[in-house]
């Protein structure tokens, strides 16, 4: 069985645009724009991580928006059973990603990651584990964070199974808590080897990656109106990124639920991720952002209303 069969991802090639288009409205300038990021740096390839119980139909919907753009996509959403109770599997399957990527020769490309909920996060972190693990790092320029990461709560994980099982509350009540109950054992398990000193076998807190080495820039996406993450969670930790010299942009969408800022946002959601991409390869060296570390930390919030008509700019300067 083939590693991406196995790993059940699906990978589109679009083709790359011959030249550059002479088009002056929104849709021409990103066309013209990656059109010229083609000749420099390939096609760039988006890498991205569904939220837990992800079916591909809803993840190919934001796949849709890079593949208009010729960019190349891999779809990818980690089974349940691997985040919550089998999670001893998921360094193996950042292993497997890493191996899909360079086997199809994708690590010649720039490549980004759009990571979903703290099951898409959650992921990703032992994609980067594996990277700095087996001395593999990839041409990444870029990480997008939709609706994460946040701090592992009771409340959260409840709410998170409680989605997945669906069903009726007579059944899935009783589940849910029970599941909850299983996993924050396995949680306190975790807290107790820490506070030993002992290196727990696998990393089951994507809140973590506030401390990842890796360096390049990161873009999140959340809601005040989520209930799943709130949004102090994610100001926290983009604080954190920005403290150790990551380039950090916050973009704040009013009133939208869990993982559903494209849905009430569209146009605006599009054009941000691909704004962000393209400022990444136009402007950032891979190697600079590996090592660089700035003096002062970079972090800027952008406020979406939901009239979709005015937008809010806050440079934030100090970091506490």
């Amino acid at each position: 069985m083939h590693d991406e069969e196995d790993l059940n991802c699906n990978i589109v090639y679009p083709p790359v645009p011959s030249s550059p288009t002479l088009d002056t409205d929104d849709e021409g300038y990103y066309e013209n724009e990656f059109a010229k990021v083609f000749k420099k740096h390939k096609q760039p390839v988006i890498i991205l991580l569904g939220w837990a119980g992800c079916q591909d139909k809803y993840l190919a919907k934001y796949s849709a928006i890079y593949e208009e753009k010729c960019c190349i996509t891999l779809r990818y959403a980690a089974p349940v059973k691997c985040l919550f109770w089998q999670r001893d599997k998921l360094p193996h399957i950042g292993k497997r990603l890493i191996k899909v990527i360079k086997d199809k020769n994708l690590d010649e490309h720039p490549i980004f990651f759009h990571v979903f909920s703290n099951g898409g996060a959650f992921l990703y972190q032992h994609v980067s584990l594996a990277m700095q693990k087996d001395y593999t790092p990839l041409k990444v320029k870029g990480v997008i964070f939709d609706s994460a990461p946040g701090e592992r709560r009771l409340t959260t994980l409840f709410k998170a199974i409680s989605t997945i099982i669906g069903g009726h509350p007579l059944m899935n009540i009783p589940m849910s808590f029970l599941i909850t109950i299983f996993l924050s054992i396995l949680w306190l398990l975790e807290v107790i080897a820490h506070a030993l000193g002992r290196e727990y076998p696998v990393q089951t807190n994507p809140y973590s990656l506030a401390e990842e080495s890796y360096s390049w820039p990161q873009l999140f996406l959340y809601s005040n109106a989520d209930t799943l993450i709130p949004s102090s969670d994610v100001e926290k930790f983009a604080c954190q990124r920005a403290k150790r010299g990551v380039w950090v942009q916050l973009v704040l969408f009013t009133n939208s639920p869990h993982v559903k800022h494209y849905a009430f946002y569209r146009d605006i959601y599009a054009n941000t991720v691909l704004d962000f991409i393209l400022e990444c390869l136009m402007f950032s060296n891979t190697e600079n952002q590996e090592t660089k570390q700035t003096t002062e930390p970079s972090l800027s919030k952008r406020v979406v209303l939901p009239n979709q008509i005015k937008v809010q700019e806050v440079k934030i300067l100090m970091i506490e």
